[in-house]
């Protein structure tokens, strides 16, 4: 089916994707073990792994613990580097009829610049995604994703190195998330992506420790899809360029409501780990809402949310 032709395909940022579902980085890995579930070409595409420049072990254990409507996590990045990525896993996903964004963290505007002009080089990299959730060693620890002033700083600077379409991840633990994606857009961000999860933690009442060893870790699962719609419209009705939309979405009616916040494409997160088919029943219920709805094409309802 040409991409004309199939009423879920879109374009982003000048990519042609055959429908806007893409798996969220961290819940997804590389791909390997779904595609021995499925076809994962049958998804618009993946954002892989968080990586970093140099391979990361981790946080200790315990780094993940169940809440109410969701998951906490304190994985801490733990990834093979960017070299390994890019020589002995980016092969598999290369011949894939599927858009892989590589997911970039760091904790300098060196590394980010390093990795953005390293994975620009690979054919195979569709876009690139800039995590500014980490924390700037340089500038006392605070998330370079924190301050608009910031935002604007990193995504200008990446965006020099960046040979691909570049999309800021932002952070929902700010002030005011559309001022954040304000400064992405004047930087030169090609596309926006939120929410990262909401900064949270879980306590052990009878042992009277916090249950992970970090003590502070990202939520993420439906417990955060409120706060994701309702960020994810802000933004919307900020900017002009594509946002990608995530953060509780279980199921292809919230992926919907998200299209009406204003949302391109969603990544899916958390549902990849409660049920590795998640992504793709997702892609199938759309395909059915848009042929129940008699639309041509799924891009048609979003930002169509009526407020009176």
């Amino acid at each position: 089916m040409k991409y004309y032709e199939n009423p879920l395909s879109l374009n982003l940022c000048g990519i042609d994707l055959k429908n806007p579902v893409i798996a969220a980085s961290g819940t997804f890995a590389f791909g390997f073990e779904f595609s021995k579930l499925y076809e994962i070409e049958k998804l618009g595409g993946i954002s892989v792994k968080g990586l970093t420049r140099e391979p990361r072990e981790g946080n200790p254990s315990p780094r993940i613990a169940e809440t109410y409507g969701g998951v906490l996590n304190s994985v801490g990045l733990q990834n093979p580097g960017v070299e390994t990525f890019a020589k002995n896993l980016l092969p598999f996903l290369a011949p894939k009829d599927i858009a892989v964004i590589a997911n970039i963290a760091g904790s300098t505007e060196e590394d980010y610049c390093y990795m953005a002009e390293r994975l620009s080089s690979e054919a195979a990299v569709s876009f690139i995604e800039l995590n500014i959730s980490c924390p700037n060693v340089k500038a006392g620890g605070m998330a370079f994703g924190i301050e608009p002033k910031s935002v604007q700083a990193i995504t200008k600077l990446v965006k020099k190195y960046s040979k691909k379409p570049l999309i800021v991840k932002l952070s929902p633990n700010v002030a005011d998330i559309a001022l954040n994606a304000k400064a992405a857009e004047n930087a030169g961000a090609d596309a926006i992506s939120l929410i990262n999860t909401v900064q949270g933690m879980a306590v052990n009442a009878e042992t009277r420790r916090p249950i992970l060893k970090n003590v502070f870790g990202g939520l993420s699962g439906p417990a955060i899809k409120p706060i994701a719609l309702r960020m994810v419209w802000q933004v919307y009705n900020a900017v002009k360029i594509p946002i990608i939309g995530m953060g509780g979405i279980m199921n292809e009616t919230d992926a919907i409501e998200f299209f009406l916040c204003g949302a391109t494409a969603v990544q899916i997160g958390t549902a990849n780990l409660i049920d590795p088919l998640a992504s793709l029943k997702i892609v199938e219920g759309l395909r059915h809402f848009v042929e129940r709805n008699k639309l041509k094409n799924l891009q048609d309802i979003r930002g169509k949310l009526i407020v009176e």
